[in-house]
């Protein structure tokens, strides 16, 4: 065994340890956290206004403190933006993390001095732990890359102000940084097509081991590679390349593709980060689902789903919750978050240990490629097209198109039924739409700038299409209705019969 894979293999037995504990005392250390979380953020704003010194137990904190998403929780935030102190943590984030897709626009979710570190320490256990679990701890030993966003920051009341991606690029330990690829240099580059030709040209000639990132941005990776080299596998190139990395996006859909390009089958580790927190992440080399990242400055709440926009519904504990049943997961973080309905719904598998594997979104979107597009988003783009042309449409949706014909990019596939078709083609409106898309979400702007994703197209269907397929489904009539978007090709491919 080289020497770094030696240094580093009691560090990795230790955490291997460690997660195996946490494990065994989820429960005892969520009650911890929540305590210590209450006692900590009683003189901010958000603390006095909610009465936290009246709060004993986790009963007295849900009577007090409600369900929120971010516009709820918007107001605190601006204060925060406006330079004031202690509002929902002691003193001033750290850093905000900023994202799209919501009502009011981009996000400002905060990380605190407590927090930041958190995210950077369970992604490096859940790595070192699969290392030691899967017995290839030489992927230190060589080099390391990762996929993502600019750490270029902005400032906002002097907090540096980013993409979750990009500021990890600031806080990744100095051990990781000596071989970390790409330079810091060239993850600055705003251009992806450019920034991807950088990342080749650094990477080409080094010993890649583990490659990690979003699964449509790798895949982009490697057919450069092969374009560059002439090669007919990432293994060729990289042969010593055994572990791939990713989160925030379904890998199934991408694997056949990307197991093609790679020339085998290659270990994969799982991990569920967000901006709010790094909630979850493979603790076993196979098996389903994702350990539940307890003890880690987070405190959380399951909501079952049916329930999540009830005036009254079930708050659970970890102890209480059920297998097999989706839930709305809230949070509670020690950078200031209470109650957080971040809008992903999961499913427990486990019990002991508690691992759950993500089944959806509470409001309809589409992430296939993490664009993270909204029906708002949609509703917006489709409006202004209607108006500019004068459109009579009677009703549409919008899924991905992940699988196109050969060659071709993915993209997304609006469903129009006309009430009077347009005389003109398509090509305007679809022009219209995608560019009004772009303008409203960043995330869906770099993967069409990236070409990851073509303009969007529309099909159109004949009349009465939308009335068949909900009568199909025994859902003609009433409050039902079609959904504006989805993540899947399931209402696709029953119109399409139309």
């Amino acid at each position: 065994m080289p020497i770094k894979s030696k240094l580093i293999l009691p560090f990795a037995a230790q955490i291997h340890q460690k997660i195996k504990r946490d494990a065994k005392n989820a429960v005892k250390d969520q009650d911890k956290i929540f305590t210590k979380l209450i006692k900590k953020a009683r003189k901010t704003k958000f603390g006095i206004d909610h009465n936290f010194n009246a709060i004993k137990k986790f009963a007295d904190y849900k009577s007090i403190v409600p369900i929120r998403d971010y516009e709820q929780l918007s107001g605190y935030i601006e204060l925060i933006k406006h330079g004031k102190r202690d509002i929902l943590w002691p003193g001033v984030p750290k850093y905000f993390a900023k994202t799209s897709g919501t009502t009011s626009g981009a996000k400002y979710i905060p990380l605190s001095n407590e927090s930041t570190p958190l995210h950077i320490s369970t992604a490096r256990n859940a790595t070192l732990n699969h290392a030691y679990l899967s017995k290839n701890l030489e992927i230190f030993d060589g080099k390391l890359i990762f996929l993502s966003g600019s750490p270029t920051l902005d400032s906002v009341a002097n907090i540096p102000t980013g993409r979750l991606s990009g500021i990890v690029n600031h806080e990744v330990p100095n051990w990781i940084q000596r071989s970390q690829m790409p330079s810091f240099n060239t993850n600055c580059i705003d251009d992806w097509e450019e920034k991807l030709d950088t990342i080749i040209d650094e990477t080409l000639s080094e010993d890649m081991r583990l490659i990690s990132g979003i699964p449509p941005w790798v895949q982009m990776y490697y057919e450069k590679l092969l374009e560059r080299t002439k090669k007919a596998t990432v293994k060729e190139i990289f042969p010593n390349f055994s572990l791939f990395v990713y989160g925030g996006v379904n890998f199934e859909p991408y694997r056949k593709i990307l197991e093609n390009l790679t020339g085998e089958r290659i270990l994969s580790l799982e991990t569920y980060p967000a901006s709010e927190g790094f909630i979850a992440f493979q603790d076993q080399v196979e098996n389903e689902g994702l350990l539940l990242n307890t003890n880690a400055g987070l405190f959380y709440e399951f909501v079952p789903t049916d329930q999540i926009f009830s005036e009254n519904p079930d708050r659970l504990g970890l102890r209480d919750v059920e297998l097999d049943k989706d839930y709305a997961i809230l949070l509670t973080s020690n950078a200031g978050l209470w109650s957080y309905n971040i809008g992903d719904t999961v499913k427990f598998v486990s019990k002991d240990p508690y691992r759950v594997v993500v089944s959806g979104r509470i409001k309809h979107f589409i992430s296939a490629f993490g664009e993270h597009v909204i029906a708002q988003e949609v509703e917006k783009a489709f409006l202004t097209a209607v108006n500019k042309y004068n459109l009579e449409v009677v009703e549409f949706t919008v899924a991905p198109n992940i699988n196109p014909d050969k060659n071709k990019s993915a993209y997304h596939e609006w469903f129009f039924e006309f009430r009077k078709e347009p005389v003109d083609n398509f090509i305007d409106i679809e022009k219209t739409i995608d560019e009004h898309l772009q303008q409203q979400n960043s995330y869906y702007k770099d993967l069409r700038d990236g070409n990851i994703l073509d303009q969007l197209k529309i099909t159109s269907l004949r009349q009465n299409a939308f009335r068949s397929h909900m009568e199909s489904l025994g859902k003609l009539g009433g409050q039902n209705k079609v959904p504006r978007l989805s993540n899947d090709r399931k209402i696709a491919e029953s119109l399409m019969r139309f």
